[in-house]
């Protein structure tokens, strides 16, 4: 019966905002997201948690008060101009606390805006050091580039023994510059040797870069991109028969990937923070509550396929609750101090926070590989640092 009372409240529910309740007794989560730009799929798919999330418990019990959980849902057009904006919308909505983004780019753009106005937030899956230096509003669940690049790296250099890598980056993005450039740093502080590169924003073409990567005769290729560019990447090293592997971050960890790779001859392995399987419970739930509902289907890319932002969209709308219950207020700046102490255990492993910058004490990534011929995420290895 929970299950089909879930079922219900979330079929009034779309991407583009949350049903109206009354004023009296309700607590406003901000979720800042894209739902459109270069990484509106993957912002669709991390909302897609907290909504889901939000059908599981709608309700916090707060000092003793019973609590309407309502969900203020803005578009950031995955923009670091627009960011802002949408964040003051956020801020003037009366929200509590703010969940996203997805893209560090657009997070390290609002942070200002959600601090000057006493705001705090908790990063999803936003794995720049940026996001949270020199500030004490701006929280995540997630690791950090420095970690996940350090792990591409060790893994690229176990797996592949691999002496020579070529790095492709996007000009102006925080996430795709820093990450290609802690996998840089890991992997020539292993004795390799990179050939870096950059394209610039609207890029359609990749077959000169791709061709330079070969020509090059690198083992591996290293492409921290969005799903919109690793689509075309994808295809270019298919055309051109690349039999390298291509590697990327959690950004990959899509199932516009798995579309974009099926049936074709590549190899690709991604880091990511949840590999399906992991919560049997959770799996079967969400993917029940995808399927109810064309909206939610369409959002997730048009299967039920559990990415991994999603079950951190997840955790990060409980790890909100516990902040609100240990707050014992919806006043903001309560909220704010409570995040230092709280935890939450959930799908994705244990949540806490440092005392430094308020980062996710996290020490491990999963590693899998893009089956071709399934469609689906294969699971490689779980990876930490030495």
């Amino acid at each position: 019966m929970k299950k089909l009372a879930a079922l219900a409240l979330c079929a009034t529910m779309c991407f583009a905002g949350a049903m109206s309740v009354s004023a009296e007794d309700v607590v406003k989560i901000g979720v800042f997201e894209p739902a459109s730009g270069d990484n509106g799929a993957g912002g669709k798919q991390e909302t897609l948690g907290i909504q889901y999330a939000n059908s599981v418990a709608p309700t916090v019990e707060i000092d003793g008060t019973e609590y309407t959980v309502q969900l203020e849902i803005v578009d950031n057009e995955s923009s670091a101009e627009k960011a802002p904006s949408a964040a003051a919308d956020l801020v003037s909505r009366g929200v509590s606390v703010v969940l996203g983004t997805y893209g560090s780019g657009a997070a390290i753009a609002a942070s200002d805006t959600f601090g000057q106005a006493g705001v705090p937030a908790i990063g999803v899956t936003c794995t720049n050091p940026q996001v949270t230096e020199g500030n004490t509003h701006y929280f995540r669940i997630c690791f950090l580039d420095p970690f996940q690049g350090t792990v591409l790296a060790n893994f690229a250099s176990e797996k592949f023994e691999a002496k020579k890598a070529y790095v492709l980056t996007k000009l102006g993005d925080d996430y795709s510059a820093g990450l290609g450039h802690y996998f840089t740093e890991a992997f020539e502080g292993l004795g390799g040797e990179v050939v870096s590169d950059t394209f610039p924003e609207g890029n359609a073409d990749f077959t000169s870069y791709i061709t330079t990567a070969v020509n090059e005769g690198v083992d591996v290729i290293f492409a921290p991109t969005s799903t919109e560019a690793a689509q075309l990447i994808i295809d270019t090293a298919a055309s051109q028969g690349v039999t390298v592997p291509l590697l990327a971050g959690d950004t990959w960890d899509s199932n516009v990937i798995l579309n974009a790779a099926e049936g074709k001859d590549v190899q690709i392995y991604v880091t990511t923070f949840y590999q399906e399987g992991g919560n049997e419970e959770f799996d079967t739930g969400i993917k029940e509550w995808i399927n109810a509902d064309s909206t939610n289907l369409a959002n997730n890319g048009g299967d039920d396929t559990v990415a991994a932002v999603t079950a951190m969209g997840y955790d990060a709308y409980f790890t909100a609750l516990e902040a609100l219950k240990n707050a014992g207020s919806t006043d903001p700046a309560a909220v704010n101090e409570a995040l230092w102490e709280t935890t939450y255990t959930g799908v994705t492993g244990e949540i806490a926070f440092e005392s430094e910058n308020g980062d996710a004490m996290r020490d491990t990534a999963y590693v899998k590989q893009a089956n071709t011929e399934t469609g689906a995420w294969d699971f490689v290895a779980e990876q930490g640092v030495n």
